[in-house]
């Protein structure tokens, strides 16, 4: 198929709208988290939560308040998603099981160094992988600690916080591999059942080629992004995992079913490599070429949001350098602990520092910081104060403090 021109603009808003973050937004049901789910092919998972979860973060920037029962009806009851390893840990589609099994049948069979070292573990461990096998299958689903007095024959050793967290190395074992789900949570506390228990009944089962696994990732990959280069594909959705992507890509160029594309602006401003776009986007792209399918919104977006986890694309994609300062001692932060970047339009405008103060029910914005070149005018600071308030409702906020000392021009708006 022809390579097409694009500008950047046009690009931007490409990626924005297949991330559901500009159009209509979906209902706040199991009907639009699903839709959401769909359209993202996965939602990362972490821990921190001093304004909300990372999932429930990404859900609320393209759903607006909804219920947290929902999410969790789908997850432990209809089970039409489950946690698994994407990109990073996450939430994934069971619709997409074939394609997460090969992660399945390879965890830990190359010749990296670390798989062999967790070989030579197992084998030494096997009678506590036998014995947690047994009592999940015998006693139902149980917590890791449910496991403390279960010895190793060999301590697990390595640089970072797993050494020694034999049950833990255990269970992360198992999980990669299938043997064992997440089959509900109690906060951040995991229980572990067998996966047979916890897959829901029609829950598709094809062995895939590693071929046709990429395939149908790469598609994925492509329209979750919206546009990218072929490296954009292989670090999104299932990172890493894409054998013969190359030879996969050529393939679905020939079929048609992607199109490649270059962006180029009137100034001949040109983003070197070339890119895709999958063939069924190719409707949204020319009514956004003709600016009559550009329906924009202003949000705040998790550190994890999967429009901005690749920070080089970011980059390239907003002029956005965005890096987390969580690790960074407290004097030498540039913008804050736990920073949500401001979108408006097809621009990140800039951050707020935020944290939710749940015992007093304030929801507290430590800071705000304006881009360079950002629109420092009443109504962008409206918008900004739309989508704080969006995101206070959710979290269950009494009152939103604001900072004394908001950008000059959003100020009126912000205090």
């Amino acid at each position: 198929m022809t390579e097409r021109t694009i500008s950047s603009q046009t690009a931007r808003r490409l990626a924005i709208t297949k991330q559901r973050l500009a159009g209509a937004r979906p209902p706040p049901t199991q009907e639009g988290i699903t839709e959401v789910a769909r359209s993202l092919r996965c939602l990362q998972l972490d821990p921190i939560s001093v304004v909300a979860r990372s999932h429930q973060l990404v859900l609320w920037s393209r759903l607006g308040p909804y219920d947290l029962l929902d999410l969790d009806r789908l997850l432990w009851e209809e089970r039409s998603l489950f946690e698994y390893w994407a990109h990073a840990a996450s939430i994934v589609l069971t619709e997409d099981y074939p394609i997460h099994r090969m992660l399945m049948r390879k965890y830990a069979t190359t010749d990296r160094l670390r798989h062999q070292r967790l070989r030579i573990w197992l084998s030494e461990n096997e009678p506590l992988r036998r014995h947690i096998l047994t009592s999940l299958r015998r006693k139902g689903a149980l917590r890791s600690r449910d496991f403390e007095g279960d010895q190793a024959e060999r301590d697990w050793h390595s640089g970072g916080w797993t050494s020694g967290r034999n049950v833990n190395q255990m269970l992360d074992y198992l999980w990669t591999k299938g043997r064992v789900m997440v089959a509900r949570r109690n906060g951040l506390e995991k229980w572990w059942d067998l996966a047979e228990r916890c897959l829901p009944e029609g829950t598709p089962r094809d062995r895939l080629s590693d071929r046709e696994v990429t395939r149908r990732a790469a598609q994925h990959s492509l329209r979750a992004l919206g546009i990218g280069t072929s490296r954009d594909i292989q670090w999104h959705f299932t990172a890493g995992r894409y054998p013969g992507l190359p030879a996969v890509l050529r393939e679905l160029e020939r079929a048609g079913l992607i199109v490649p594309v270059r962006v180029r602006d009137d100034d001949a401003t040109v983003w070197p490599e070339r890119r895709f776009v999958h063939a069924e986007d190719l409707p949204l792209l020319q009514r956004l070429e003709r600016d009559d399918g550009w329906k924009p919104r202003a949000t705040l977006l998790s550190p994890f949001d999967n429009l901005i986890i690749n920070r080089a694309r970011t980059e390239e994609l907003f002029g956005f350098h965005f890096r987390m300062e969580i690790y960074v001692p407290a004097s030498k932060r540039r913008y804050g602990y736990y920073v949500l970047p401001i979108l408006l339009g097809d621009s990140v405008i800039g951050r707020i520092d935020p944290a939710m103060d749940r015992r007093s029910g304030v929801f507290r914005i430590n800071a705000v910081h304006a881009e360079p070149g950002a629109p420092l005018d009443r109504a962008t600071g409206g918008a900004i104060r739309g989508a704080v308030q969006d995101l206070a409702t959710f979290l269950g906020a009494r009152e939103i403090a604001y900072p004394a000392d908001p950008p000059k021009g959003w100020r009126a708006a912000l205090r």
